[in-house]
């Protein structure tokens, strides 16, 4: 039986969902951030040298890290229906691998930046440097985070006016790989009413049977990194 190796509010997640939408069954390991750190568990680094989720032990004792690979590996290997990935060679495969991999290269990175300066500004120091970290932290926010991050919701935003799913009529594992980001925009980057079709698509993924499953069985999620 494959195995998940899942660390709350964490891109592991993503696939406790694709495998309760793939119905297939699967043991988990659960893993707890440190509360002060918001880091994984140094226990994790016994099962992948990175120390990181998701990480996956597939049946035959393959060992899978990388969210947007475990998910592809999955799909390729349990989806025999083809309910969850484009026909080869057809326009909506194009738009699938796309976003397979602009969730993690392009969406995630200015959300992570943000994350980290919204806690450098926060966090303890010595009341001589607080002013000129915050001074820091404001300007990156101010001057390349915030416009970043503006920029790439109105980019997905105007992209789901091309159909309801990422990948276009047909929900895939695309729109699961993409909820990490959003989500993550929903919960500290700005993702908003203003922005109509994101948070459609966010009320239409959160009321599919099998990502309740999932936030039930991995426990509610807001993510974190």
């Amino acid at each position: 039986m494959i195995t998940v190796h899942h660390l709350n509010n964490s891109r592991s997640q993503r696939v406790l969902w694709l495998l309760e939408e793939l119905e297939v069954p699967y043991d988990l390991v659960r893993y707890q951030r440190d509360p002060r750190t918001m880091l994984a568990p140094p226990e994790l680094k016994a099962v992948h040298p990175l120390g990181k989720a998701p990480v996956v032990v597939l049946d035959d004792g393959r060992v899978l890290a990388e969210s947007g690979a475990i998910l592809e590996t999955l799909v390729e290997g349990f989806d025999q229906a083809g309910r969850l990935a484009p026909a080869p060679g057809t326009p909506a495969a194009t738009r699938y691998r796309y976003w397979m991999h602009y969730a993690e290269g392009s969406a995630m990175p200015p959300l992570l930046l943000k994350l980290v300066f919204d806690r450098v500004e926060k966090g303890p120091m010595p009341f001589f440097v607080r002013p000129i970290a915050r001074g820091i932290a404001g300007k990156a926010r101010s001057s390349f985070i915030g416009p970043q991050l503006r920029t790439h919701l109105d980019f997905m935003e105007g992209e789901l006016a091309k159909g309801p799913w990422f990948a276009g009529d047909e929900f895939s594992a695309a729109d699961i790989q993409m909820s990490f980001p959003v989500e993550a925009a929903r919960a500290r980057g700005g993702l908003d009413e203003t922005r109509p079709r994101l948070m459609d698509w966010l009320a239409r993924i959160h009321a599919r049977p099998a990502y309740a499953k999932a936030q039930a069985r991995g426990g509610p999620s807001t993510p974190a990194s």
